[in-house]
C-alpha cells in the first residue's frame, strides 16, 4: 500500500500536482491542443488574443509542510490527532525525500512559527518529526492560521508544493492568506479531524478543558439535547469550512484518527488524479 502512495505522490505528481515542479519561464499565443489550464487570462484580455504561460522543467521539487501544532492537536480518542499528523507529515516528507526533492516545514503552536529550511535527505525529515514530537503543554489564545500563512508568503520564494496541515480549529480570516497563497503555489489542505468532536460517547457528568485557553466547563454526556446542539454546531461548522476552502480554491483531504489515512491518502490521490486527466483542477 505506501509503494502504491509511493507512486501516485511521486512517480505522478506532474499530474497529481499540477506544475508544482515547474518554474515558469514566458508566454506564448495559445495553439490548438494546448493544455487549456495553462492560459493566461490577464494577458489574454490586455491582448485579446488567448495566451499560454510556459516552464522550465525542474526536477527538483520543494515540498513545504505548514503544520498547525497548537494544543487542541493533542485531543483524540483512539489515538491523538498529533499523533496522525506525524505520521502523515513523516510518511509524505519520506515519499518526496527519497526521490531527491527538498523538504521543508513551519510549525506553529500558536505564538511563534518555527521555520525548518526546506533541504534534501533523510536528515531534514527526521528534524521535522523529532520537532513534531515535542511536547506541547502551553495554553494559548485561540489559535489563528493566518499568522502562519502570512508568515509563509515570504518564504516561498520559489513555486512549490505546500500541505497546510491542521484541524482548523481558527480564528476566522485564514482563508484569505490561503487562497494568495494559492495563487502561486500549489496547496493542498490536509483537514484532521476526531470522530468524538461532533459526537461525544456517553461518560456521565464531565469537565472539559479547552486545550488552548485553559477554560472549563461541566457536561453532561447523557443529556441528548447536548448530543443534538453539539453535532448540529459541527454539521454547520464543517459547512462554513468547506466553504471558505472553496473560496481559497484550494483542496482539502479530511483525515479522521478512527481511519487508515494511507487508504485515505491513496483514495484522495487517485481521485485528484482522475480529476487531473479530466481537465479539473
Amino acid at each position: 500500500m505506501i509503494r502504491r502512495l509511493d507512486g501516485l505522490l511521486q512517480g505522478d505528481y506532474r499530474t497529481l500536482f499540477h506544475g508544482a515542479g515547474l518554474d515558469f519561464n514566458d508566454l506564448r499565443p495559445y495553439q490548438f491542443a494546448d493544455d487549456v489550464r495553462t492560459i493566461d487570462w490577464n494577458t489574454t484580455a490586455r491582448l485579446r488574443e488567448p495566451h499560454i504561460k510556459r516552464y522550465n522543467e525542474d526536477r527538483q521539487l520543494d515540498a513545504w509542510f505548514l503544520v498547525d501544532t497548537s494544543p487542541s492537536l493533542d485531543f483524540g480518542t483512539k489515538r491523538p490527532k498529533r499523533e496522525l499528523v506525524v505520521d502523515l507529515v513523516g510518511t509524505l516528507a519520506a515519499t518526496l525525500a527519497r526521490h531527491g526533492n527538498r523538504v521543508g516545514a513551519c510549525l506553529f503552536d500558536g505564538s511563534l512559527p518555527r521555520l525548518f529550511p526546506a533541504a534534501t535527505g533523510r536528515k531534514s525529515v527526521l528534524t521535522i518529526l523529532r520537532a513534531l514530537l515535542e511536547p506541547n503543554h502551553e495554553t494559548t489564545a485561540e489559535t489563528d492560521l493566518s499568522v502562519l500563512l502570512n508568515a509563509m508568503a515570504g518564504v516561498l520564494a520559489r513555486r512549490a508544493l505546500v500541505f497546510v496541515i491542521s484541524d482548523f480549529y481558527s480564528t476566522p480570516g485564514w482563508q484569505v492568506p490561503l487562497g494568495m497563497m494559492a495563487h502561486r503555489h500549489e496547496v493542498l489542505a490536509v483537514r484532521i479531524h476526531d470522530p468524538s468532536e461532533n459526537q461525544l460517547p456517553d461518560l456521565g457528568a464531565v469537565w472539559f478543558e479547552d486545550a488552548e485557553t485553559g477554560g472549563q466547563l461541566l457536561v453532561d454526556t447523557r443529556d441528548r439535547g447536548f448530543q443534538r446542539r453539539l453535532a448540529q454546531v459541527y454539521g454547520e461548522r464543517d459547512k462554513t469550512i468547506e466553504v471558505l476552502f472553496k473560496r481559497a480554491g484550494v483542496d482539502v483531504q479530511t483525515l479522521s484518527t478512527a481511519d487508515d489515512f494511507v487508504r485515505s491518502l491513496l483514495g484522495w490521490a487517485e481521485r485528484r488524479k482522475f480529476r487531473k486527466s479530466q481537465g479539473g483542477s
